[in-house]
């Protein structure tokens, strides 16, 4: 008898008991939910030859096989390296105007170690988040007069504002938050006259999608796990 015709031989009580057991493992495992169990199960009671029995346990260990290991803890996320990010030499740009009009600096661009902005009647960004710096304490001057400046820093930046407001001010929300080892610190100063210098902490857009991505996975295992305690009840 050739192994070709092994398939077509006829399946006894014990064998679709054994594929049976597999599918009862495999739900308390958690590796079947109750639907795919009970079609498993009812496709294995009705089977006839080996060939029909084969493809029911197909993608299940058998017993005795040793299954990959996966860890259940999650790791923590690598932080920046901000190593990396302060780079030495001169900045991509040292001074900015805007006078009815604005101006910006964002994306991938040098901090140098001091830069000087002024607005009248107009409005700026300065915008760190995915800048480097040209040394591990840089200086924000900005002079806002009737206009506004923003500056925007990433998450673990330390941020100090030394800032004078006259019927205007200075933004001092995120000052006091400890920076992380190795970050950079950022001291805005300057002088607003009927305007405003603020100081925003946000997330860069590809963080944003990796902390979504993250609570996805989250809600993906919550689930799976309230489907595993079902089916143990």
């Amino acid at each position: 008898m050739t192994d070709d015709a092994v398939p077509d031989l006829r399946a006894s009580d014990a064998d679709r008991e054994q594929v049976a057991g597999i599918l009862r493992d495999a739900l308390a495992e958690g590796r079947l939910d109750m639907e795919e169990f009970e079609e498993r199960l009812d496709a294995t009671y009705k089977a006839r030859t080996y060939g029909e029995l084969a493809p029911i346990t197909r993608d299940l260990p058998a017993a005795g096989v040793t299954v990959p290991a996966v860890s259940l803890t999650k790791d923590p996320a690598a932080g920046p390296d901000w190593s990396g990010r302060i780079t030495g030499g001169e900045g991509s740009s040292t001074w900015a105007v805007a006078v009815m009009s604005g101006f910006q600096r964002k994306g991938h661009w040098t901090m140098p170690r001091r830069f000087t902005c002024f607005a009248f009647w107009g409005g700026g960004e300065i915008d760190l988040r995915e800048a480097n710096f040209a040394d591990r304490e840089v200086e924000i001057n900005a002079v806002a007069i009737m206009g506004g400046v923003d500056v925007i820093v990433p998450p673990g930046v330390e941020v100090v504002v030394r800032g004078i407001g006259i019927m205007g001010g200075f933004d001092h929300r995120e000052e006091g938050v400890p920076g992380e080892p190795g970050a950079p610190r950022v001291i805005v100063t300057g002088f607003a006259l009927w305007g405003g210098v603020g100081v925003q902490r946000k997330l860069t857009r590809a963080e944003k999608l990796r902390i979504r991505e993250e609570r996805r996975q989250e809600k993906l295992e919550r689930r799976t796990g309230r489907r595993e305690l079902d089916g143990e009840r």
